[in-house]
């Protein structure tokens, strides 16, 4: 929309008497879902299922991690938009029929955490953190994060904070096995170190509470996985570590979000299960990508204009968006009102499948419908 040229003298002259400038408007969610979250394809792992399970002793070196392969090293969560992280994070996945286990290896010359108490906020440390998906619905989704104390916070999350979901803090995880191994020494400024490794063991019993799949996974299927690593700067003082004043937390992550939110599952990792000899699986691309990508685009472009008209929209139009025909895979999305919200569909024809119909809700709940009958 263009400016008239009174309004523009206007706001110059306020520019100019003002001492400070206002901050610039940030962009729209749908602006952000093109430009920085959409271009990102995320990261796929394929995870071995062991015959023999690893110890958890916090060290990478046991044997059973040694047919597992390292995840690609971690980015920013802003992707190519930020440095290449200072040290370097990557990650190892098995599972049996018991629980699904990660180890992870933090590169940091300066091993430090002060929190003690379960459930406390962690990520206020340096943390590893794993966000589990198990059906890549967007909901019912799991959260641990751990520092180099090995103290852990575990929690479960209905739907995204965006979307109005509780973080249920009394949730816990049962048969839950952590170890820590710190490469040099914690707390000490004395010295540098090399680093601390993690090791994990999630019963499938309790990843199977919200999964709405079986648990432990078929062969081939695959879940949605975020890792997460919370890394502070700081300075010495008075033989202690501290925090520098004002600096914000890097936030350094397997499979690059976009934008600083850890809480956009549509944006983790795949993890792909398979009980075939190591380096006999290829990971296979999500072949629903086209229609999930489509319809968060109409998702988002909902929640800017719900923002501005405080309704939802009926037609895409509405929304900016193009309701014609399109070539390849993906329909045309067809938005329906409910008391609640909307409900958006969009079919999806794969060469050699049935036509899907995928869907999502106003309160970012995506799903394939059943087929009717």
């Amino acid at each position: 929309m263009r400016k008239s040229a009174a309004l523009l003298s206007a706001a110059a002259a306020l520019s100019a008497s003002s001492p400070a400038q206002q901050p610039p408007t940030p962009p729209g969610q749908l602006t952000e879902w093109l430009q920085r979250m959409q271009p990102i394809v995320p990261r796929g792992y394929v995870c071995q299922k062991t015959t023999t399970p690893p110890v958890i002793d916090g060290k990478t070196d046991d044997k059973a991690w040694e047919t597992a392969a390292w995840t690609d090293d971690f980015v920013d969560i802003e992707g190519d938009a930020k440095p290449k992280p200072r040290f370097r994070t990557r990650a190892k996945m098995l599972w049996d029929e018991n629980c699904l286990y990660i180890t992870a290896d933090l590169e940091e010359p300066h091993v430090w955490g002060t929190i003690t108490q379960h459930d406390a906020v962690i990520f206020q440390d340096p943390d590893f953190e794993v966000f589990i998906d198990p059906n890549g619905d967007s909901h019912e989704y799991y959260e641990f994060e751990m520092n180099a104390l090995n103290t852990g916070w575990d929690l479960f999350l209905p739907k995204p904070y965006k979307d109005g979901g509780p973080a249920m803090n009394a949730w816990e995880i049962p048969g839950l096995r952590t170890a820590v191994h710190v490469r040099g020494t914690i707390n000490d400024p004395s010295d540098t170190d090399e680093g601390w490794s993690v090791e994990i063991a999630i019963p499938w019993k309790v990843l199977g509470e919200a999964a709405r799949r079986t648990s432990p996974p078929a062969e081939g299927d695959q879940w949605r996985l975020g890792f997460s690593r919370v890394e502070w700067q700081t300075e010495v003082r008075d033989g202690k570590y501290h925090k520098l004043p004002k600096t914000p937390e890097n936030n350094w992550i397997w499979s690059a979000q976009g934008i600083i939110d850890m809480h956009r599952p549509e944006r983790w990792g795949y993890v792909q299960f398979t009980s075939n000899p190591p380096g006999t699986t290829s990971f296979i691309p999500d072949p629903s990508a086209p229609a999930r990508n489509r319809l968060h685009e109409v998702y988002y472009a909902q929640r800017d204009f719900r923002a501005r008209h405080q309704r939802w929209a009926e037609r895409l139009p509405e929304l900016g968006l193009d309701s014609s025909p399109s070539p390849g895979p993906v329909g045309v999305p067809i938005i329906h009102l409910t008391p609640d919200g909307y409900l958006c569909m969009v079919e999806l024809q794969r060469p050699g499948h049935p036509t899907e119909t995928w869907s999502i809700r106003h309160d970012a709940l995506i799903q394939q419908l059943p087929r009717k009958p």
